[in-house]
């Protein structure tokens, strides 16, 4: 679509009556169904601002129309693989009969966006968000230390999440007045008791002991709780993944419709280790295409992607970070690291620019002949 077609649809969308409060409540419910029911079938086919413009009215759309409505359209986002990242999280924050399916399903939704819910709304939310697919360390942790009993029933039922020592001693702990609790505990599988036992505090080892769990040897340790910690904290350093890549990019790319994209964003990928999380931010920020960017990746092209960052201007301790973390092919050693380190260091802005500037050049030249 044509950029005079986008501020054509954009000035369409301005001019609603229903946004300027000129209609019934039926028009309006109307018209927000129609409008997330057409985003359904052209998602794919946006591009950012196109997206941002549907963000924005389905946004105030939102504010004025009844439950039912909400609840409607709230499921036919859930399953977006690419859906508009501020009206999602407002409706994942609405009630639950309105957020439960995009707590459920959603992939827009970060763990960011989660563990803010879990601390702002009800129990219920937090139900909902344990039983998600693939919990990470931070999400469970902040399910263990604001959650009820049944939040943490459905944590540990889950065996798809990843729950980190500190936080399985506060359940061990809680559970010694808990009867279903500490039957749950006993039903989570694979898990490597005896190790457990040698990481916590005498209380949480006493409840162990009281529970008969550390005598229980685990089966296959390998897959164990403690090994899903390790796995979930390393797994970006065992290269590419498409499926990892996949919702990596989609919630930067909410993310960045809810223009919270930033370098306070890169930070926080970077420290919570989401290597996919921050090759996506850096394709976003460096209007980069998906495709180019994990071909750097998959070619080790450190000269590329160091010109890159520093032309943003990222500092350098931000920059090794995002070295050591990327989905590369390989991991760089210690040694490649640190050479990155150095030229990074003496590499100054305006020359990156200038590399930068010359290959994006090159890298469409090369698409149109092609």
């Amino acid at each position: 679509m044509s950029s005079s077609q986008s501020q054509s649809n954009s000035n369409a969308f301005a001019n609603f009556q229903v946004l300027n409060g000129k209609s019934s409540d039926q028009e309006k419910e109307q018209l927000f169904r129609n409008m997330a029911h057409l985003f359904t079938h052209v998602s794919d086919k946006c591009d950012d601002s196109q997206v941002a413009q549907y963000d924005e009215v389905l946004c105030k759309l939102a504010e004025i129309v009844e439950v039912e409505a909400r609840i409607h359209v709230a499921g036919l986002l859930a399953p977006l693989e690419r859906a508009p990242g501020s009206v999602v999280v407002k409706l994942a924050h609405d009630t639950i009969s309105v957020a439960r399916p995009l707590l459920e399903f959603s992939n827009v939704l970060s763990d960011d966006d989660l563990i803010e819910i879990v601390k702002e709304k009800s129990e219920n939310h937090r139900i909902v968000i344990a039983g998600r697919d693939d919990i990470a360390e931070r999400v469970g942790d902040a399910i263990v230390e604001n959650g009820e009993h049944a939040s943490l029933i459905k944590l540990v039922q889950n065996t798809s999440s990843t729950i980190g020592n500190e936080s399985l001693e506060n359940i061990l702990i809680r559970s010694s007045k808990d009867e279903r609790l500490a039957e749950v505990i006993r039903g989570r599988k694979n898990v490597n008791w005896v190790q457990i036992r040698s990481e916590i505090s005498n209380a949480g080892v006493k409840v162990l002991d009281q529970l008969s769990l550390s005598e229980i040897p685990d089966q296959n340790s390998s897959t164990g709780l403690v090994s899903d910690v390790v796995f979930n904290r390393i797994r970006n350093k065992a290269g590419f993944n498409a499926k990892e890549w996949k919702i990596a990019y989609n919630q930067v790319k909410a993310l960045n419709d809810r223009r919270q994209l930033n370098t306070s964003a890169l930070s926080r990928f970077v420290r919570f280790g989401y290597g996919h999380h921050v090759a996506a931010a850096l394709t976003i920020t460096l209007r980069l295409t998906p495709e180019l960017f994990v071909k750097l990746l998959a070619s080790q092209d450190y000269a590329r992607i160091t010109a890159a960052c520093k032309s943003f201007g990222l500092s350098e301790k931000l920059f090794v970070g995002i070295i050591k973390i990327l989905p590369w092919r390989d991991l760089p050693s210690e040694g490649e690291i640190e050479k990155l380190r150095v030229h990074f260091d003496r590499l100054s802005m305006q020359e990156a620019l200038s590399v930068f500037k010359m290959w994006r050049s090159h890298v469409s030249k090369t698409r149109v002949k092609t």
